[in-house]
């Protein structure tokens, strides 16, 4: 199908793709092209469901290479050479039909590719009028009229199109010269059967989810028997979790006067692995396989995750410095957020470019301080606050910043508590300054539990085996936590 998907959270037009999935050594020398291709249309066959099931906002557009591109030009040369040879051959005399008649029977074909099984009316009629044989005694004759066919072609294009297409299917009426107006004709119905297949897919989506798991799945398992070394990331990931959950709960134990330690659990490791992927170190490549179809979308989330941190630091730094009466002037917090994200944007990719982007907003939010006490008659903070509070905020660039670190924890258990299926309320008390950006911390909260919820129901067979290892020594009884 000569489309390609849009993505409003990825690069436009670039399905995710399993490109680790080889082994670190490669494929073997002795892999067959065949085999190849047959692990690769694999892979694009389980990447695009996987699109399908977890972007609600998929759908499918009409591809169309750049303009400046050779596949552009190319494609324009050969395009205006088709058009060109068929003006020529209605401009011939007596005019040659031969190319427009099989233009209209592929108009036939993909009208009745739009008509829905209710459509048997409309179905006769569409044969009736575009019966090739008598089309075809028509041009034998000298009789065909290449405008009553396109008006009626262009009537039932309007009963059958999406609102959204009225325009374009009105604007073809104007079109006068035969050529323009069967390539008008094409395009339009082009996007038409676009708009066809978005509508299938939105209709059958609740039905999709049901066997989407179970095909993934099974294409998963197609791609660990022609690629064994498939899960080694995986397991690498798995590792570092168990690592880090048994460090956690040690020190849990340490600080309380009994010790609670015993087998960790494999929900806990498995929901920290997924809290690592929000903050994974671009230049790891060892990115887990079961996750790299979601990983443009965890990556986005984890810098959503660490402005709103960041965010929240500037807001409750600003609230200990200044009071917080300050914060109950009309439209106070409003501009300061409003300038906090918009100074922030785009500063997380280098750390020079945050220590930079801070230093400014600390100008920012001394001047809308000042401003806001005065709009109110109030007095001006001592210049020993305002300098401190400026401070503060150039700090923030540091990892180990304190409010910053504890902004960090604070959100780490809230999706935590996301994670495990409770309520908001069950993750660490809030301080107020996070409440402000509760909002969009559910809105990440909820996309985030719906990668890692689906991700969980297709793969957990597969981390079922590697938390057994991990969790349990050899020989004692497997009764542990079902990964999933």
């Amino acid at each position: 199908m000569p489309n390609q998907r849009d993505e409003a959270d990825d690069s436009p037009g670039d399905l995710p793709c399993l490109e680790k999935l080889d082994s670190p050594t490669g494929s073997p020398p002795t892999a067959s092209l065949s085999s190849l291709m047959e692990l690769e249309n694999c892979v694009s066959n389980l990447s695009l469901a996987h699109e399908i099931m977890v972007n609600q906002d998929f759908c499918f557009k009409p591809r169309s290479p750049p303009t400046d591109s050779l596949e552009g030009r190319v494609t324009e040369i050969v395009h205006r050479a088709f058009w060109d040879s068929l003006q020529e051959q209605l401009n011939s005399d007596p005019p040659n039909y031969s190319h427009a008649v099989i233009l209209l029977q592929e108009v036939k074909t993909m009208l009745q590719s739009l008509l829905m099984p209710g459509h048997g009316r409309l179905r006769s009629q569409l044969d009736e009028v575009l019966d090739m044989e008598l089309i075809q005694q028509e041009v034998h004759h000298g009789a065909l009229d290449l405008h009553r066919l396109a008006g009626y072609i262009i009537t039932t294009m309007a009963s059958l199109c999406a609102p959204v297409r009225d325009s374009a299917v009105r604007a073809l009426t104007d079109l006068k010269d035969p050529v323009e107006l069967l390539r008008g004709i094409f395009r339009v119905l082009g996007l038409m059967k676009t708009d066809m297949v978005n509508f299938t897919i939105q209709s059958l989506r609740p039905h999709l989810l049901q066997q989407a798991a179970q095909y993934e799945r099974a294409k998963f398992q197609q791609i660990l028997d022609k690629q064994p070394a498939s899960l080694d990331n995986t397991t690498t990931w798995l590792q570092a979790a168990a690592s880090e959950e048994a460090s956690a709960v040690r020190a849990r134990s340490d600080s309380s006067s009994s010790d609670s330690r015993g087998p960790l659990s494999a929900t806990a490791v498995l929901n920290r692995a997924y809290m690592r992927l929000l903050h994974w170190d671009p230049q790891d490549q060892k990115y887990p396989e079961t996750a790299l179809m979601d990983r443009a979308r965890l990556v986005s989330l984890g810098q959503q995750l660490q402005m709103l941190v960041l965010e929240a630091s500037v807001l409750l730094l600003t609230n200990t410095q200044c009071g917080g009466a300050i914060f109950s002037l009309q439209g106070f917090v409003g501009k300061l957020r409003h300038s906090v994200a918009a100074l922030l944007e785009g500063s997380h990719t280098r750390e020079a470019d945050l220590r930079e982007a801070l230093l400014g907003l600390g100008e920012t939010v001394l001047q809308q301080v000042t401003e806001a006490l005065s709009g109110q008659g109030g007095a001006a903070l001592p210049l020993e606050s305002l300098d401190l509070l400026k401070g503060q905020i150039s700090e923030l660039w540091k990892h180990n910043n304190p409010v910053r670190t504890l902004i960090g924890e604070r959100v780490q258990g809230f999706l935590q508590a996301m994670l495990q299926g409770g309520p908001a309320k069950r993750s660490p008390e809030l301080p107020a300054p996070l409440g402000l950006v509760s909002a969009e911390l559910a809105e990440l909260g909820t996309a985030f539990g719906r990668i890692v919820h689906f991700n969980r129901t297709v793969f957990g067979p597969f981390y079922a085996p590697i938390l057994r290892k991990l969790l349990f020594p050899p020989g004692e009884a497997e009764t542990g936590e079902d990964s999933r």
